[in-house]
């Protein structure tokens, strides 16, 4: 008899553990509240796609459990994803390290992953809300405003509350709970940062390179001073960095390095913690470079006024916010202007510094952080050390990644582990009686599996021989 697994979600990993499920022989429906599976995904990438990334480290993922992201990575790896994809019939192409569909089209991606569907025989029900979702015996019961559904297995891939209009409304979190799972807070991650400084009007629409360092204050020593000055009582640690196309915004910062630095924001924030971005609008110089640069054009520019002195440098709205900081007059000359103030312009040039007061919402966050304790799940077979049976892939998991492909990734890698196991594949004796409800596989059948997942042959061995992913 084949073995019923329902999957609750019908995003980016909801879709993967749907299709790796079926091709391992598991009767597969796809319960999805949207009016149509992988929404989100059509926003990806600024409408291409980036579906992964060539350069691969741990660092990339944050997760509250340390190595609990490479060990489901390493069972489906970005060349397994890329060979997944190509037998989809995605010709990938490579920005720096990203790739995309070399249509362009993140829609290429999403058709792809509904054609497989179709070809596996899953069923995908659209416009279906859960209200009750319960463990009875050895199978589970999904009462939903499309009636009752009954399976021997659940992959909960809901995603997070990041985008909520895409269909991540945070709705598998409370599923989770109600099967004994501890939900660590959601929070906006890859999300804009609101800053408290006024000048920010003044700035909205300025692009620039820059360098994005990110200090939180030091929980010991909460609540000391907004500037962390020398000898105040705040201590400040440096939580994370980056360098890139900075956005400046009525409200504050954003561009792709603070998405890289707002996961730390948002949960400092969060524990009341102050937070500080300092920013460096002339990353690939020295600070020596910068002094001589400077001198040099005080003694070509000495007549000219600061606002004259400025052009060349930065956009004339920063160049404006900068001398103001610095206490210069655009006006003045610059040759009569105190060194103490150049001095201080170089500080605001190479260290400008923007109190940040809170993340935008979750509607314009890309990711979260926080969610389903990874330490209540087997990183092996994804599979619920809380309910038997139940597997828990993609963004509901506690782990979140940088820009770049990662998220995707995660997703596609999670998604393939979860449905894999769930279908019973892959899994030791030991383990199929602990997470799969008694199934087990052959090494034939590990063998059979490999050769349709891009699994090794010795993979599907270790996976036979019940030591998989060890």
């Amino acid at each position: 008899m084949e073995r019923r697994v329902l999957v609750i979600g019908g995003g980016a990993a909801g879709m993967t553990a749907a299709i790796f499920a079926a091709r391992s022989h598991a009767s597969v429906t796809v319960l999805e509240h949207m009016d149509r599976v992988g929404k989100k995904l059509l926003s990806t990438g600024n409408g291409r796609c980036n579906f992964t990334n060539r350069d691969q480290k741990p660092e990339y993922y944050r997760c509250g459990q340390e190595g609990f992201p490479q060990k489901v990575l390493s069972q489906f790896s970005a060349e397994q994803t890329v060979a997944f994809f190509g037998e989809l019939g995605i010709l990938p192409k490579e920005r720096n390290g990203c790739l995309y569909p070399n249509s362009d089209q993140a829609s290429s991606i999403l058709d792809v992953l509904r054609m497989e569907l179709e070809r596996q025989k899953a069923d995908v029900r659209t416009g279906c809300r859960i209200s009750r979702l319960l463990r009875c015996g050895n199978q589970f019961r999904a009462e939903t405003n499309l009636g009752v559904f009954e399976a021997d297995a659940v992959v909960l891939a809901t995603g997070s509350k990041a985008a909520p209009a895409t269909g991540s409304d945070g709705s598998g979190y409370e599923l989770a709970r109600r099967l004994g799972h501890r939900i660590l807070t959601p929070l906006p991650a890859l999300v804009q940062l609101r800053c408290g400084e006024k000048d920010y009007k003044q700035l909205a629409g300025v692009r620039a390179e820059a360098r994005v360092d990110l200090y939180v204050e030091e929980e010991s020593r909460k609540g000391g001073s907004a500037d962390g000055a020398e000898g105040a009582d705040a201590s400040w640690r440096l939580a994370a960095s980056d360098c890139g196309e900075l956005q400046l915004t009525d409200y504050g910062i954003s561009g792709i390095p603070v998405f890289q630095v707002s996961r730390y924001a948002s949960v400092a924030l969060h524990k009341g913690l102050r937070v500080k971005a300092v920013i460096d609008f002339l990353p690939h110089q020295t600070r020596q470079e910068t002094e001589a640069m400077t001198a040099f054009r005080l003694e070509q520019m000495a007549n000219e006024t600061c606002e004259r002195w400025m052009i060349g440098l930065f956009h004339k709205k920063l160049a404006g916010v900068l001398l103001k900081r610095a206490g210069i007059s655009p006006g003045q000359k610059a040759g009569d202007v105190p060194a103490g103030r150049w001095k201080a312009l170089i500080g605001q040039m190479r260290g400008f510094t923007a109190t940040v007061t809170a993340t935008n919402s979750f509607e314009q966050a890309q990711v979260c952080c926080g969610g389903v304790d990874t330490r209540e799940v087997d990183p092996l077979t994804l599979a619920s050390k809380r309910t038997a049976g139940l597997y828990l892939a993609g963004e509901i998991l506690d782990v979140d990644g940088i820009c770049g492909g990662y998220n995707l990734q995660w997703a596609w890698s999670s998604g393939a582990v979860a449905g894999r196991h769930a279908a019973g594949t892959g899994t030791s004796k030991a383990a199929a009686g602990r997470h799969a409800a008694g199934t087990g596989t052959s090494k034939a059948a590990a063998d059979r599996h490999a050769a349709g997942t891009g699994t090794s042959k010795a993979a599907a061995d270790r996976h036979a021989a019940g030591r998989a992913g060890k």
